[in-house]
């Protein structure tokens, strides 16, 4: 009987800062830890890859910030455009 093992985000982080230490082998952190190497260097993988994308965060949430202000702005600014234009025809269609 084959059962898939989940493991916890703190997990994967806990064990890939210790791979990142480099004190032991990944043969020896797989077996203390009862992971296969082959999934250590997968999670390793995936963290060094992602490592740049933490610090380019906080520039690309204020970016998002920015648009999506200017972006609301822009949609208040065209109701009442609409709004305006709404009553204009509401009173020339009372006048008639």
């Amino acid at each position: 009987m084959n059962t898939k093992r989940q493991h916890t985000a703190s997990f994967k982080a806990r064990v890939v800062q210790e791979l990142l230490k480099e004190e032991k082998t990944i043969a020896q952190i797989a077996a203390e830890y009862e992971v296969h190497p082959t999934q250590l260097r997968r999670w390793k993988a995936i963290v060094v890859e992602g490592m740049a994308g933490l610090f380019e965060e906080k520039d690309g949430k204020a970016a998002i910030q920015a648009e999506y202000e200017e972006r609301l702005n822009d949609l208040y600014g065209e109701i009442g455009r609409l709004t305006t234009q709404l009553n204009w025809l509401k009173k020339i269609w009372h006048c008639i």
